[in-house]
């Protein structure tokens, strides 16, 4: 499959749709692999009132970044959630540098070139692949659950997301080339592609998923309107004998703040576990802020616990104010202390529970302060009726909650 060749494809027929294609600047926007292959995105590169600003395009979701900096003789381009930016040079109408990812142990970075996005000649699309498809991803020594693809189709455009039991895949945009599939994403953290060819109706053959530098895994599919995410391999418990959680840490402002504190007394709690390096977590932030809201009068609370890549206390009080200001979070948001990576997280911030395998992951509490439900992974918007599955649950949860008695 030449995928490398029908990347460039992938941005420009989604122009085919933009009638002031003529009058806007867009991009198409390349990482590039260790491996030759590349990472494609689109973005509109333009002035607003003499600031440059990117306008990135991820299907349906859109990330405005405009902190855009002199360097020197280069521009830094700096993402607006997470811990990453682009340090490029200009040069007539084509751009290059590298793309600068901070990560637990050392920092990611990938070749990145930019080049006016043009139309493609393209093959009309055989088959439309629009629906959801039982996911098989074969990497690794070990079987892994199946997952749930939900593509959406019109003509060449295709437009969709993976669902896996630790969350999702986000929104992902492509095209379909004959029978060749293509689809990829980048949001300042994940970076993906994902090629395949349709072998028939019913079938998706021969897919390689792309992420970051150098990873890559083989992935098939099936068509199957019944296929479903199994939670089972990443679920956590409440220990033998545990009913309550008993915790401590500093928000962001350095303040103590408990779980036995007034402000949660009688209340009904959601406890987010989460971190600033964590795309889902995002999508999460921003479902639970909007909630928190609309609903606190009622009786509801929500504290966020975070994980981050370090125990540096200034680096991860920078990187969670990006998600507080973005998403103005307006409940509690505390530093745990303990990195991600620790293979002891749990023991050392929530001993009451057996592991936490992935984030984001939510406890809920009653008003009693006992644990009623925890829920691992979280279900994005990108996952169109899942997430529209995953907000009836949680306010048809915290709804039943609210309309029990207190005993303390």
């Amino acid at each position: 499959m030449k995928i490398q060749l029908q990347w460039s494809g992938l941005i420009s027929l989604l122009l085919l749709a933009c009638s002031s294609f003529a009058q806007t600047n867009w991009y198409t926007g390349k990482l590039l692999r260790q491996d030759g292959q590349h990472i494609p995105f689109t973005f509109e590169w333009k002035k607003e009132k003499s600031k440059q600003v990117w306008i990135i395009h991820n299907a349906a979701e859109v990330i405005r970044v405009d902190n855009i900096t002199a360097d020197g003789d280069s521009l830094l381009v700096q993402m607006p959630v997470f811990e990453s930016y682009f340090k490029i040079k200009w040069s007539g109408t084509t751009a290059s540098g590298y793309w600068h990812k901070a990560g637990s142990v050392k920092n990611q970075v990938m070749p990145f070139t930019a080049e006016p996005a043009s139309q493609p000649a393209t093959v009309a699309a055989g088959i439309n692949i629009s629906g959801r498809w039982a996911v098989s991803f074969t990497g690794g020594s070990k079987p892994k659950p199946l997952s749930v693809g939900e593509f959406m189709q019109d003509g060449n455009r295709l437009s969709g997301s993976f669902l896996t039991p630790s969350g999702d895949y986000r929104y992902l945009q492509g095209y379909v080339d004959g029978s060749a599939v293509y689809l990829s994403a980048f949001d300042g953290v994940h970076a993906f592609a994902f090629s395949a060819s349709i072998a028939d109706s019913s079938t998706i053959k021969a897919g390689t998923f792309y992420s970051g530098a150098s990873y890559k895994e083989p992935w098939t599919a099936i068509k199957d309107a019944q296929a479903a995410v199994s939670q089972e391999t990443v679920a956590m418990y409440l220990k033998p004998g545990e009913e309550r959680l008993n915790f401590s840490f500093k928000d962001l402002n350095g303040k103590t703040i408990s779980i036995t504190d007034k402000r949660f007394k009688n209340k009904v709690v959601v406890i987010q576990l989460m971190g600033s390096w964590c795309p889902n977590c995002m999508d999460e932030t921003a479902f639970l802020s909007n909630y928190y809201a609309q609903h606190k009068k009622r009786g509801v609370e929500i504290i966020s616990l975070a994980y981050e890549y370090s125990t540096d206390w200034d680096r991860s009080v920078k990187s969670l104010r990006k998600f507080q200001q973005r998403f103005n979070v307006q409940y509690p948001m505390l530093i745990t202390g303990v990195a991600v990576s620790d293979s002891l997280r749990t023991e050392k911030t929530l001993p009451e529970l057996t592991p936490i395998k992935f984030f984001p992951s939510s406890i809920i509490l009653d008003k009693n302060g006992k644990v009623r439900k925890l829920d691992t992974g979280f279900n994005g918007p990108a996952t169109g009726e899942h997430h529209t599955l995953y907000k009836k649950e949680f306010e048809a949860t915290i709804d039943e909650l609210l309309k029990e008695q207190t005993t303390n």
